[in-house]
């Protein structure tokens, strides 16, 4: 953190992945400094970004800079922000604008990128440069207040994919996000809805019809090593029926099919579409020892897929689904069947939306949709 007092000289922190740009002469104090923290991997990356306010007391921020490589903001949180080409700007939201002489307030992103993810270096706060300073025009003094800001989605740190959707702001899922079905497309629908949320006021609207051509689909392509973890929010209306309903799948690079989770005989499952084995087993036994997915409230779906070992767990609302288990030792009239060949997959992308393979409808809402290498919790 980088913090200014009075008419001191500029002091510059340096700390790991954190840049800090302070500039001035020792008798003002310049118009802000920022942090900007990176947490990276091989094509994805979140920033921590931290602005510190000079000598003018701001009622609203708007912090602009440009990237030097071809990073792509997908989401952020805590702020409202927008690129155009290699510009980027943040604006601040209604309960974090003000900013008092000194004060600091964070916001966070995530983005994608390839080659180097250098870190950007002309920070400006409503139009001055950080290190300028010259007060800025726009702004009106305020009474110093202290500035809160909301925590980002839960997962966000590290994901590899996070998104509460509240920077969506068309009628379908943008960036990160392609709205389609990998087999056909009827009257199934997908769009951004600001009427039902679990956080925030925006969540992702599914209305699955029935019958196979009515597929629905919003996903992401994942690039991942070693296990995979995997959290969203999910609301639906209409409960699980006897016949087959998708709400999640996963392509599989390993058999080019795809992974999928939702229901059969009125209980949460797992499906293999390559051979149809279902988790658990479609007996009275293996069902029982699976759950329903309560209508009419938020539930939280987790599950932890390792390929290498051919592995793979299932929680609801933060308790394990004992029937939704591979653990590599078969279990009569659970995971026999899904044992029965050698599985070890590889996916490529995460959907969520409505399939179904009769005439069974639903309408669901998603929303703080997470995808990291560690398990991330509801």
């Amino acid at each position: 953190m980088t913090r200014f007092a009075g008419a001191l000289a500029a002091l510059c922190l340096a700390a790991a992945g954190t840049t800090a740009l302070v500039a001035g002469p020792a008798t003002a104090a310049p118009a802000c400094s920022v942090g900007y923290r990176v947490n990276q991997w091989q094509t994805g990356y979140t920033a921590e970004i931290t602005v510190t306010n000079g000598a003018t007391a701001l009622s609203s921020w708007t912090l602009t800079w440009h990237y030097a490589g071809n990073q792509t903001v997908t989401s952020a949180w805590n702020a409202t922000v927008r690129q155009t080409g290699t510009a980027v700007t943040a604006e601040s939201l209604s309960y974090n604008g003000a900013l008092p002489a000194g004060g600091s307030v964070s916001f966070g992103l995530q983005g994608t990128y390839s080659g180097t993810n250098a870190e950007p270096a002309d920070f400006a706060l409503n139009g001055v440069a950080c290190g300028d300073t010259t007060p800025p025009a726009t702004t009106t003094p305020t009474t110093p207040t202290t500035t809160t800001s909301a925590p980002p989605p839960a997962g966000c740190a590290g994901a590899v994919l996070c998104d509460d959707f509240e920077q969506q702001t068309g009628t379908a899922p943008g960036a990160p996000w392609t709205v389609g079905a990998a087999n056909c497309q009827g009257t199934g629908t997908v769009t951004v809805d600001g009427s039902v949320a679990h956080s925030g006021t925006r969540s992702v609207k599914v209305a699955g019809q029935g019958g196979y051509c009515n597929h629905a689909f919003f996903g992401s392509g994942l690039t991942t090593s070693g296990p995979l973890f995997g959290r969203f929010w999910v609301r639906h209306t209409t409960p699980l029926p006897a016949g087959h309903v998708t709400f999640l799948a996963m392509r599989d690079a390993t058999d080019g099919r795809d992974l999928r989770a939702g229901g059969q005989n009125r209980a949460l499952q797992w499906n293999r579409e390559s051979d149809d084995a279902t988790l658990p087993a479609q007996s009275p036994a293996g069902v029982a020892l699976s759950v329903p997915l309560p209508t009419g409230t938020w539930s939280c779906f987790e599950f932890r897929l390792d390929g290498a070992a051919g592995q793979l767990r299932t929680w609801l609302d933060g308790t394990e689904v004992a029937g939704l288990v591979v653990d590599g030792v078969p279990t009569a009239d659970v995971d026999q069947q899904w044992l029965a060949r050698s599985w070890h997959p590889s996916v490529t992308d995460l959907r969520l939306g409505w399939e179904s393979y009769g005439g069974d409808a639903d309408t669901l809402w998603f929303d703080d949709v997470a995808v990291s290498t560690s398990r991330i919790g509801c």
